[in-house]
């Protein structure tokens, strides 16, 4: 009995951490009660369970957030791993749907860093990229990240990789309000000539876009598949990968 006591406990808790980390907003003390049906009594002694454990914390107001363990891990170079963990079926999918070069990229540090790749199944295309420096704006991911906050505008004069590449920064800004429009981005040549690249967001649980996976592949062979369908078909992939992130379809999505 001990046992089974045990049990509800660990998962009264659980369901109380998921409603905390999952809302992307703070939760008051009755609004929590209300959900779960929950004891205002036993509500409470789980939630301090759950602060001492650094999984929880009050705000100023008294409501409650994800705790400093979760700060923590995010900042740790394992979180990365994680994402890459995560993101791989997805990433394997599209591989297999596209039959081109997939990967996911994140923000650090103000730059476009790329950390995880699938290749192509093609013989021409198949380029790592995983730890390769290339100016963001230049780049589909980088679009993505620039469109929804993830990364900082660029500043000063941009850099000109090929004859397409945004050099203008009210061409790059008009760009980013395609992005957010469609869902998803382009980069035609921008990067190296014969390269084109489709890409879209990755959410969290507040709606704040975290990374971006991106196809691509030779120019020729993108546009014969039709980039459109390309940035749909990601799109609509990405939206489970969110949802593993914690990210609830139709939840207003901001731009940070």
């Amino acid at each position: 009995m001990a046992a089974q006591t045990g049990s509800q406990a660990v998962e009264r808790a659980s369901a109380l951490l998921g409603l905390i980390v999952e809302s992307g907003a703070p939760r008051t003390f009755s609004s929590l009660v209300d959900e779960l049906g929950l004891a205002k009594s036993t509500t409470s002694r789980l939630l301090q369970a759950l602060e001492r454990s650094r999984l929880v914390y009050r705000d100023r107001a008294g409501a409650f957030r994800p705790g400093a363990l979760f700060s923590l891990h995010a900042a740790r170079p394992s979180a990365l791993h994680d994402l890459s963990e995560l993101a791989r079926p997805t990433m394997e999918h599209l591989s297999v749907l596209s039959r081109e070069t997939v990967n996911l990229a994140v923000p650090r540090g103000g730059q476009l860093v790329s950390i995880d790749q699938v290749d192509s199944r093609y013989l021409v295309g198949a380029t790592n990229w995983v730890g390769v420096d290339v100016p963001a704006h230049c780049t589909a991911s980088g679009k993505v990240l620039y469109a929804y906050g993830a990364l900082p505008l660029p500043t000063g004069q941009l850099e000109r990789r090929t004859a397409h590449s945004p050099v203008d920064r009210a061409q790059l800004e008009h760009a980013l309000v395609e992005v957010r429009r469609r869902g998803w981005a382009a980069s035609l040549d921008e990067l190296e000539l014969g390269l084109t690249a489709v890409a879209a967001p990755v959410r969290a649980v507040d709606g704040s876009v975290v990374a971006a996976v991106s196809v691509s592949g030779p120019t020729s062979r993108i546009n014969d598949n039709g980039i459109t369908k390309l940035g749909d078909a990601i799109v609509a992939e990405l939206r489970g990968l969110s949802a593993l992130l914690g990210h609830q379809p139709g939840r207003k999505e901001g731009f940070a």
